[in-house]
């Protein structure tokens, strides 16, 4: 397995920081990855470990604010920054790996920068992996999220922890321990970025009616960052024609990767992807 980093172009010139892994010999396919909150591309190393041995390039940035990327730590300006990165760095994945069929991975509120790109931006790709997607609000206190409406009109930059829950992400407590551990973490977020998610999440279930890609959604059951309910809406929503597959993960919690039922989502995310090459 060969390892790189380095960084591409973004929205305002903004340099994002990615990371790739490429197989042995000529990969078969890539897989992009989009993080969640907080976190960073790097805590993927069980989907990257699964799959590059099996001839897949993955590659994962760290969205802006985020892990080795610049900017506040949470915030954005709008949630356009977030679409134009990704349409950045599916370009610069499609001219490194021409020719391959190439799928995007995003895991919470990656899946929703996923899938709210995808719905507008669809060309190109081959099929779309929503882990966890956050398609409804999340758990975070109420009070907050109304406080972050109210402050992002005059201060949109104010920074708030959003007091998540940590050991929700997973029943591993080796997992839980890395993540309270790791330096590139971090649970600030900013009220604008706040009322953006909010209405990144209302436009991405609009849009569902009219999604055409192949969708694989996995989500634990026992999520209580991101409500299962609201990828189980959106999913009802896409078109009954659209080749679809939504795979609940029982008692899972919110990293299907990073679960003690881990093994199950990759084996029902690495034969998705097999079918659809």
């Amino acid at each position: 397995m060969e390892h790189s980093t380095g960084t591409f172009r973004g929205a305002g010139d903004v340099d994002i920081a990615f990371q790739r892994w490429l197989p042995e010999g000529t990969p078969r396919a890539a897989l992009m990855i989009a993080h969640g909150f907080g976190e960073h591309g790097g805590r993927f190393m069980n989907v990257v470990n699964r799959l590059v041995p099996t001839g897949y390039a993955v590659y994962a940035n760290d969205h802006r604010g985020h892990g080795r990327s610049p900017g506040q730590r949470g915030h954005i300006n709008a949630w356009s920054e977030y679409r134009d990165d990704l349409g950045a760095f599916v370009r610069l994945v499609s001219e490194q790996q021409a020719g391959l069929p190439l799928f995007l991975m995003g895991h919470s509120m990656g899946g929703l920068i996923v899938l709210e790109y995808v719905e507008q931006h669809p060309e190109g790709l081959r099929g779309v992996i929503a882990s966890a997607p956050l398609l409804t609000q999340p758990g975070i206190s109420p009070v907050k999220l109304a406080l972050g409406s109210v402050i992002s009109r005059v201060m949109p930059a104010f920074s708030l922890d959003s007091g998540l829950d940590v050991t929700a992400i997973s029943r591993d407590s080796e997992v839980v321990t890395a993540y309270r551990t790791d330096p590139l973490v971090q649970s600030k977020g900013t009220a604008r970025l706040s009322t953006e998610l909010t209405s990144a999440i209302r436009r991405t279930q609009a849009g569902a009616a009219s999604w055409t890609l192949p969708l694989l959604i996995v989500h634990g059951t026992a999520d209580r960052l991101v409500p299962p309910s609201g990828s189980k809406t959106f999913f009802e929503h896409v078109p009954a024609s659209v080749d679809k597959e939504r795979h609940e993960i029982d008692g899972g919690f919110h990293e299907p990767h990073n679960d003690t039922s881990k093994e199950q989502a990759l084996d029902i995310e690495q034969q998705w992807l097999e079918r659809h090459l």
